[in-house]
């Protein structure tokens, strides 16, 4: 099979630093390639994923990330490099109105975000010519009336994630500053449960900063230390040494990579019930799904009840790269079946 690939053009593929939905797509260009597939990754200059790779944009549009022009022109290149593909997937948003052009190239798409108003509009308008992929089923019960093709979990491969012993005497928050994403609902676990809290994720949009200089670094302190973005090696050591990852969400998280990574790290998670969640962690099993701040503190008291192997060993099973680069083979077969 000829599969083109078409990464968003914000970040790198693989992510230096943030980026989930660019760390799922190096490892579905991989898994596709190392499967025996033809594989064309239409991304940005400055990737490095190891297959053959296309790009009209020398470096990611970081800086310029959710703007029409760039994506647009990414787009527009994007489907003149992979039309002669059997199948295109495509994981921008612009690409599936984009390849209406492109009448008998078959298109399936992965919905990275939620079913809002906005982005509602735009899949009921390219459906059912595009095929919908969603991350959880959490997410696609939220499709109403537009049809999905499938749901297919994010996997990811525990050879590039070390497993770890736990023993850094602190909880690890990962995640964009803001508040849906809940930094300092994981400040304020840490220090009721008297455990020093690191916390890292991105922070470069102006509503990013206010929400961190109001809601998060008044609250920093010799027990909360906010590290920035940090690079991928850095990230999982972290993760590695972290007794637990505080995952205190409050809106509909359509799946949640960077629960798998805790988990691939032997690192258990303690969430809210929120979207994707109770389809990733096992509660009791593989870290603990609380229903407030309250419950979060009194699980941070029970992580010795948890084995370290189990977390790592839902990636090694369901969770891996390998299932769902085979879910998606299967449904790009039935789609060039019929």
């Amino acid at each position: 099979m000829r599969i083109g690939l078409i990464a968003p053009p914000w970040t790198p593929i693989p992510p230096p630093l943030y980026g989930g939905i660019e760390l799922v797509v190096d490892q579905l260009a991989r898994g596709f390639q190392n499967a025996g597939h033809e594989v064309t990754l239409f991304t940005t200059g400055d990737s490095t994923c190891p297959v053959p790779r296309r790009f009209v944009l020398p470096v990611a549009e970081g800086e310029r990330i959710g703007m029409a022009v760039p994506e647009i022109r990414h787009v527009l290149h994007a489907y003149e490099a992979v039309a002669g593909n059997d199948i295109v997937h495509d994981h921008t948003v612009m690409g599936p109105v984009y390849s209406e052009r492109f009448a008998n190239l078959p298109v399936v798409t992965t919905i990275h975000g939620p079913f809002n108003e906005e982005l509602s509009d735009i899949y009921r308008a390219v459906t059912p010519r595009v095929h919908l992929v969603c991350i959880s089923h959490s997410q696609a019960s939220s499709a109403g009336e537009i049809p999905v093709s499938r749901v297919i979990h994010h996997g990811l491969d525990v050879e590039g994630f070390p497993f770890g012993n736990g023993q850094g005497g602190y909880c690890l928050f990962i995640g964009r500053m803001a508040p849906t994403k809940g930094a300092h609902r994981a400040l304020a676990v840490a220090r009721k449960a008297g455990i020093a809290l690191k916390l890292i994720g991105k922070m470069r949009e102006p509503w990013e900063f206010e929400y961190y200089e109001d809601q998060v670094r008044p609250h920093l302190g010799a027990d909360a230390e906010y590290l920035g973005e940090v690079p991928h090696e850095e990230k999982i050591e972290l993760l590695g040494n972290a007794s637990a990852l505080l995952f205190p969400i409050r809106w509909d998280e359509p799946f949640g990579m960077v629960m798998l990574e805790a988990l691939a790290c032997g690192t258990p998670v303690l969430a809210f019930p929120e979207g994707s969640v109770p389809e990733v962690v096992r509660d009791g099993v593989t870290g603990f799904i609380c229903a407030d701040e309250a419950e979060m503190v009194e699980a941070l008291g029970r992580l010795g009840s948890l084995d370290r192997r189990d977390c790592r060993a839902a990636v090694e099973g369901y969770f891996s790269t390998s299932r769902m680069v085979e879910e998606h083979l299967e449904l790009f077969s039935q789609i060039l079946d019929r």
